[in-house]
């Protein structure tokens, strides 16, 4: 019995947190940042898979049965090797008599709605260089939907400008510009973008101004609390090992005032973080 785990490269985590507090407000939840690594976007495979693991390893430590990586790299290079070759080493570590532990990502729950998102079958993402790289969206809803196009952009100074907190004003426009520009110059017909980084709901409001009126953007948080919640429901033992106190935990492998200091900015809230060192399995 544990709270569900939530890990991030960072703060972008945080936009999933909102959502799933949201739809399950009873659960308890632990929230992990690896911010004193952050990004994960312009680092390598090996890099990124061993952040991740050590990330994960770390939350089932802390007792969660179910830990969400809300962080589209991390999902795109790292969730499959952890659910394939750790988790079932693992189990044998972590066997008190309770449902096996789970791992899921954010790419799943995003790319099986993607045939509900545009009309078109013209559809946009603007990701990370390493979620872009790894063609794990393209070939997600390839196999969902062959009839969608993706087009997708890099946009590898968006998670820092978000970080820093500099995700208005002159600067931010004019970077954010400069990729979404790109973006339309390769996507004529384009009725729908998704925001395939959970630190991009930040900047939300500048993309959708900036972006032709007839160009919807989605954010992830709300379709991943929705697949989650369909998740537990599908596997009842598991969503009775989950706690029930509607609290919330939060770890920082950072300095805790600068992690509740922006965190605040995500959500609006009092956030009040520990340091944590991350183990590794």
């Amino acid at each position: 019995m544990g709270p569900l785990g939530i890990f991030d490269s960072g703060l972008g985590g945080l936009t999933v947190l909102q959502q799933i507090r949201h739809r399950l407000p009873e659960i308890d939840l632990c929230y992990l940042g690896d911010n004193a690594r952050v990004p994960y976007g312009n680092r390598s495979f090996e890099t990124v898979y061993r952040f991740t693991r050590e990330g994960v390893y770390t939350l089932l430590k802390q007792g969660a049965p179910l830990v969400v990586v809300a962080c589209n790299t991390a999902s795109a290079k790292a969730l499959r090797s952890i659910q394939q070759k750790d988790l079932p080493l693992w189990q044998k570590e972590f066997n008190d008599g309770g449902p096996e532990r789970r791992v899921l990502g954010v790419l799943r729950p995003t790319t099986e709605k993607a045939g509900e998102l545009t009309q078109s079958g013209r559809l946009g993402l603007l990701a990370t260089r390493g979620t872009v790289e790894s063609g794990s969206y393209t070939t997600e809803i390839n196999q969902f939907f062959p009839e969608i196009t993706l087009y997708s952009q890099a946009c590898p100074l968006w998670v820092p400008l978000i970080e820093e907190g500099i995700h208005q004003g002159p600067v931010a426009e004019a970077i954010v510009r400069a990729d979404l520009d790109e973006l339309l110059a390769k996507a004529p017909g384009m009725d729908a973008v998704i925001l395939g980084c959970t630190h991009y709901p930040l900047l939300a409001p500048l993309i959708r101004n900036l972006l032709p009126p007839n160009v919807r953007v989605f954010e992830q948080g709300p379709l991943v609390a929705q697949a989650l919640s369909l998740y537990l429901q599908r596997h009842p033992d598991l969503n009775a090992s989950l706690t029930r106190g509607g609290t919330i935990q939060y770890f920082t492998t950072e300095d805790p005032q600068r992690f509740d200091w922006q965190a605040s900015r995500f959500g609006g809230q009092h956030v009040q973080s520990k340091h944590i060192e991350l183990l590794e399995p």
